[in-house]
């Protein structure tokens, strides 16, 4: 049997599993690729928001990650909840020397408005982190934190692309799913644009979108895609994901990472 494609997650661990670690594992699975993880923090969390989390220390971040690039080897990387200067600093020297497509996904908040990553960590992520990137996906609200730019209407979404540009990503998915209307997404490289559309599904349950569009753009770019055709496959797949979302517990529930197999 062949030996699917390898793509590691560097990222938190959330307990109640919609998002972070283990959203990203399911959809790596669901896409036909292996995933493997590095764990930065523990939060213990549900569908209400998060309770509190535990960061884990560089070296122990360090070595998890040496141990499976160095024998397992990995074809694309993505990067979640990092939280604070050091453990964003000691994964951008990490990643620095790999040829692996990497993408970033630069969480700065929880669904529920819960901070993850620490206010003095922004600059290592604009100057460290973000120029390892072959892609980063910013929210609305990530791009205000790290830019200052603002988006109200599609139209801004150019300006907010230059300017997570600016940081030295080779490509700027700037994410408008908390605009009015249909969710769009502008995927630029500063040369060329995509626009992604869907309709907008009527459900309160999208805990892990985020992650999830993050990490299956990183399973299609280890399956050999461009990033174009990795984004709007992406694009799909979560789509589906979250016309799917389900409720757990009491809160927003997660989007449904097995859509396809149930289909």
């Amino acid at each position: 049997m062949p030996t699917p494609p390898r793509v590691l997650t560097v990222a938190g661990s959330d307990s109640g599993g919609g998002a972070g670690i283990q959203a990203d594992l399911k959809t790596m699975l669901a896409l036909g690729t292996h995933g493997m993880s590095v764990l930065t923090a523990v939060t213990a969390q549900n569908s209400l928001g998060v309770q509190g989390a535990w960061e884990l220390p560089a070296e122990a971040v360090r070595a998890q990650f040496r141990s499976v690039v160095d024998d397992i080897g990995v074809q694309a990387v993505k990067t979640g909840m990092l939280s604070s200067p050091e453990l964003v600093e000691t994964v951008a020297d990490l990643l620095a020397g790999l040829s692996a497509p990497v993408v970033v996904d630069p969480v700065g908040v929880s669904k529920h408005g819960d901070a993850l990553l620490a206010a003095s960590a922004l600059d290592a992520v604009r100057t460290k982190l973000l120029p390892t990137a072959t892609l980063a996906t910013p929210n609305l609200d990530e791009v205000a934190q790290l830019t200052g730019v603002r988006v109200q209407e599609e139209a801004d979404m150019r300006r907010a692309a230059v300017a997570v540009l600016g940081f030295g990503p080779r490509w700027a998915l700037i994410k408008g799913g908390h605009l009015e209307g249909d969710a769009v997404d502008l995927l630029t490289d500063g040369a060329e644009e995509h626009w992604l559309r869907a309709p907008r599904h009527d459900n309160r349950h999208t805990h892990g979108t985020g992650c999830t569009l993050a990490s299956a753009v990183a399973a299609r770019l280890a399956r050999g895609d461009t990033v174009p055709e990795a984004v709007a496959a992406a694009k799909e797949y979560v789509t589906g994901a979250i016309a799917g979302g389900f409720r757990l517990g009491a809160g927003i529930g997660p989007v449904d990472h097995g859509w396809r197999l149930r289909g």
